[in-house]
């Protein structure tokens, strides 16, 4: 009996051994992966902080350089400006007598351009040419003119005089008219028209608006080229009205 009761005491102590050793080896292998995983995440961590520290100074050491070059760049701008400012002043001081002598022009231009009915008319009174008149007694003065050119025409093949009011051909011969005397056809009164005696002929007395003044206009037609003043009269009372 004895015996066998060391025997299971020893047993005992062995397992008891056993289990001490395996919780031990347990707790080693636990410390060692813990260690292990803290490690890791430790030098991550210093990655991840190094890092950014090192593109900070990357930074830091380049900005200096960029502040030279912008430095540099705004200088030579500042040069290119003034450059351009003081070639732009030479050439508006070197411009500056074409401007007034441009100016000088387009007041001129502007001048005649204002007035050229008034320019044509002073044109025409310097053109006009007295001439005998018919004796009549009613007539005041009558002039004629090299200046007086056909009107133009619409009309084609062969030409008939037609009085007949609105009519193509009663139209331009108020434009001939008009001509004759030197008055806006817009404005113009037209008192008579009548035949001149021939089929290519014809009278016409007008006058302008509410101005007194009467004129008798003598025209011709012009073929292919239509009607034209050859003489005027003017009146000293208007007899058609």
């Amino acid at each position: 009996m004895g015996s066998r009761y060391n025997q299971r005491d020893q047993k005992r102590k062995v397992n008891k051994i056993y289990n001490i050793a395996i919780t031990v080896v347990s707790i080693l292998i636990v410390i060692v992966a813990v260690s292990i995983f803290l490690s890791d995440d430790g030098s991550d961590t210093e990655k991840a902080t190094t890092e950014p520290k090192q593109t900070d100074q990357k930074k830091k050491v380049d900005k200096p350089a960029g502040k030279e070059e912008d430095t540099d760049l705004t200088k030579e701008d500042e040069e290119e400006d003034s450059k351009a400012t003081e070639e732009g002043t030479e050439e508006n001081t070197e411009d500056g007598t074409d401007t007034d002598t441009d100016t000088d022009t387009d007041a001129d231009t502007t001048d005649a351009d204002t007035n050229p009915d008034t320019d044509t008319d002073k044109a025409e009174d310097a053109e006009r040419v007295e001439v005998e008149g018919s004796g009549d007694g009613n007539v005041a003065t009558t002039y004629t003119s090299e200046s007086w050119k056909p009107v133009g025409t619409e009309q084609s093949g062969k030409h008939t005089t037609s009085f007949q009011k609105n009519s193509v051909d009663w139209n331009e011969m108020s434009k001939a008219i008009a001509h004759g005397a030197g008055i806006d056809q817009g404005n113009m009164r037209l008192w008579w028209l009548q035949n001149g005696g021939s089929s290519n002929t014809a009278i016409g007395t007008v006058s302008e608006g509410d101005n007194p003044k009467t004129f008798r206009v003598y025209i011709e037609w012009v073929d292919g080229s239509g009607w034209k003043p050859v003489k005027v009269e003017e009146l000293k009372t208007n007899d058609k009205k």
